[in-house]
């Protein structure tokens, strides 16, 4: 699957990553226990997406609107203190379910170029198509984050509760909507891979939450899901996450 790969690259990545950083480290810092001494933080969230703002046809399923983060994150202690600083990168994955089926369409302007994007039904596509089970916009995104940590007690962080706050941005490097349908008896899916005038780069603020490997965050996102005068009649929106994440090292 590509999550299962996408995981490795990015576990290979900071492997190497914090390993060049760790030789920076003094040798008489204080083994941290009840982990293993890897260095660095491999991070899982799970969330759910739920856009803000004027989302004109841009209506979603909860249950359907995810995102699963992959990232890696070396671990910076300030000096003694019950601070630290955490930056790392891995990959964004989005998902908006829609919940009226609709889709995206490029529309043709007055030159005739398609240079709008509006949304359609999903079974407008078709001509065959029994029923609609569902449509779905997916952006997949690299990003690079920094979080500023509060641990209660740095030498056990297994045990400890935290709290950080951080910041993300990342660029989007795929982005297609996706039907599933039936058509003579048969289930299929169709990907259309297109920029949809989706916002090419995003950035936001991050909260986490949480004791040892386990924690809730919430990310908002401050670049609009559309770029600026781009977006489908009607919609203007912010995306924003929660959900739990827990820390594999």
């Amino acid at each position: 699957m590509i999550y299962r790969k996408l995981s490795l690259i990015v576990l290979l990545a900071g492997i190497i990553q914090s390993g060049f950083c760790q030789s920076t480290i003094e040798s008489t810092e204080k083994v941290r226990k009840g982990r293993p001494d890897i260095p660095g933080t491999f991070l899982v969230d799970f969330g759910f997406n739920i856009p803000f703002g004027e989302a004109g046809n841009f209506n979603t399923n909860f249950w359907g609107s995810r995102t699963l983060n992959l990232y890696y994150q070396s671990d910076k202690r300030i000096g003694s203190s019950k601070f630290s600083v955490h930056p790392g990168v891995g990959f964004g994955l989005e998902r908006y379910k829609f919940s009226d089926n609709a889709t995206l369409q490029y529309k043709a302007g007055p030159g005739g170029a398609f240079d709008s994007v509006v949304f359609v039904p999903a079974a407008s596509r078709f001509t065959q198509a029994s029923e609609i089970k569902k449509s779905m916009l997916i952006m997949n995104n690299f990003d690079i984050l920094l979080d500023l940590r509060f641990t209660v007690n740095p030498n056990d962080p297994n045990r400890s509760f935290k709290v950080s706050v951080g910041l993300k941005g990342g660029f989007m490097y795929d982005s297609f909507t996706k039907i599933k349908y039936r058509e003579n008896s048969e289930t299929k899916k169709l990907k259309d891979k297109q920029d949809w005038q989706l916002n090419q780069f995003r950035y936001g603020a991050t909260l986490r939450i949480g004791v040892g490997n386990f924690n809730a965050f919430a990310y908002y996102s401050l670049s609009p899901i559309f770029q600026s005068g781009e977006a489908p009649k009607g919609t203007e929106l912010n995306n924003f996450t929660a959900g739990i994440s827990i820390a594999a090292f």
